[in-house]
């Protein structure tokens, strides 16, 4: 996590040419209190997409463990968070999945409570433990034909499409192409 909150974060100075404690000064100073609100005046005042935006509001609040400086949590990774108990057998296919997906190039990781959340210019997948038996990868892309893995969810959600994942061999060169189709959008 701290590497990709560092690039994260070298990534929002260079779309606002502020390092992040001007950043952290303008939440204080914004006078308001919901996390909500505080997100919403970045993304007005400065420009921000809503993830760069979330993790400034939750850095200015000491919300993140792995800000630089800070000791990191569970060893660093936000998926040791949920990748825990019985859903721990589902690790091996979250690192599959984090590594075929890393050699695609450069990408921001929004930690959420139960899942990662993938982005670029916007988000392209999300990827979380959905019960202790798979684990679910979410994708943001258009004009794909579903099939009886690729299943196409309800407009208006936060995926359009989404896989389960039972086992580390599912993670394979189908799966991976769906994924990268969701990443080659999400850059333009």
């Amino acid at each position: 996590m701290d590497k990709a909150l560092e690039t994260q974060l070298a990534n929002i100075q260079k779309r606002t040419g502020k390092t992040l404690d001007p950043l952290v000064a303008i939440v204080k100073k914004s006078g308001l209190a919901k996390h909500g609100e505080i997100v919403a005046m970045l993304k007005t005042k400065l420009g921000m997409g809503h993830g760069d935006a979330n993790t400034i509001v939750h850095l200015a609040r000491g919300g993140i463990a792995d800000a630089p400086g800070a000791p990191a949590a569970g060893g660093g990774d936000p998926a040791d968070a949920f990748y825990t108990g019985p859903k721990a057998a589902l690790r091996p296919i979250h690192d599959r999945l984090m590594a075929a997906i890393g050699t695609f190039g450069a990408f921001e990781i929004a930690p959420k409570k139960t899942y990662v959340s993938l982005r670029r210019k916007k988000q392209f997948a999300m990827i979380g433990p959905a019960t202790n038996t798979r684990v679910e990868v979410g994708l943001n892309m258009k004009d794909v034909r579903p099939t009886s893995r690729l299943e196409a969810l309800p407009p208006g959600g936060m995926c359009q499409y989404r896989v389960k994942v039972t086992a580390v061999d599912e993670v394979n060169d189908e799966l991976l192409k769906w994924i990268r189709t969701a990443y080659d959008s999400s850059g333009v």
